[in-house]
């Protein structure tokens, strides 16, 4: 998601447990909410999109947290943020990734929130261990096999571009980049993921090549039979109204796969956790405590 400044109502007066960690060879995460004995439910992992990092969920995880007293896991897929890279990226490696992660943290049962990509990281994980689920809230994406709506193609060549160029100030990296992308925000986006090496040349944490060469298994869904698997736990699916990632012709599948699925509209774009993370926030909080 894009790292657009979200306010969210009373979200900077609360006090939340926080702790950052890095399993040795797998998903770094931060634990956000009330110590573990003192939360009232499941607790909640929340999956970031392509390109983006727990971080991009903080704000909004933190509210979830107040609101429902849980905590919320905020975690890293892998080849992206601080966790480890691999030349397999696909929603089943993702997938397994987040079932080790549940058993590692003993878990038991949890809530899974995913945007984009994280989403059918999130609808693989319900599908493939609906044990582990408790209930599911898939962000603007839905189980079918769909081309990416966007431009991701020319982000990798962007970003492959300022690798190439050895650039020592961010500055230069965004002037490379707008040959490529126009928008303002986008860019940020893209550029939260530059480091700076002993060097002093900037490179990117996210193995851009290997994600360029999973473009096209990240628009695909590994099962492509609607109804073919299905997770019967509660559902909500929330789409942005200026998306077309969850288009009506989408839904069949969706009840097919997820038979209790649920749609809610937010009034924003593909980015709407970033675009209007208090709506997003009503829908989530309703619907998780009807599911309790």
């Amino acid at each position: 998601m894009l790292p657009f400044r979200v306010t969210l109502r009373g979200a900077s007066n609360i006090r939340t447990f926080s702790t950052s960690r890095v399993l040795r060879s797998d998903l770094s995460y931060q634990v956000l909410g009330p110590e573990k004995e003192e939360a009232s439910r499941n607790p909640i992992i929340f999956l970031h999109g392509l390109f983006g990092s727990k971080q991009n969920n903080r704000s909004i995880s933190k509210a979830l947290a107040r609101d429902l007293k849980r905590q919320v896991f905020i975690v890293d897929l892998r080849n992206h943020g601080q966790s480890f890279h691999s030349e397999d990226h696909t929603y089943s490696a993702m997938a397994e990734d987040v079932v080790k992660f549940i058993h590692q943290q003993k878990l038991n049962k949890c809530v899974l929130i995913g945007h984009s990509m994280g989403a059918k990281t999130a609808m693989t994980v319900a599908l493939d261990s609906p044990g582990l689920v408790s209930a599911l809230v898939s962000v603007d994406n839905a189980p079918v096999n769909a081309p990416l709506k966007g431009d991701f193609d020319k982000y990798v060549r962007g970003m492959q571009h300022i690798e190439a160029q050895n650039v020592a100030k961010l500055s230069d990296a965004d002037g490379i980049l707008k040959d490529y992308e126009e928008s303002v925000p986008i860019r940020q986006f893209l550029l939260t993921n530059l480091v700076r090496g002993e060097d002093g040349v900037m490179k990117f944490r996210v193995p851009v090549s290997t994600l360029g060469d999973a473009l096209a298994e990240i628009a695909d869904f590994p099962y492509v039979e609607p109804g073919s698997i299905t997770y019967d736990g509660p559902t909500l699916f929330v789409r942005g109204t200026r998306s077309r990632y969850i288009s009506d012709d989408t839904i069949p599948a969706i009840k097919k796969f997820f038979p209790r699925a649920q749609i809610a509209d937010v009034e924003a774009g593909h980015w709407l956790i970033s675009e209007n993370p208090e709506a997003f926030r009503r829908k989530v909080v309703a619907f998780l405590q009807e599911a309790s």
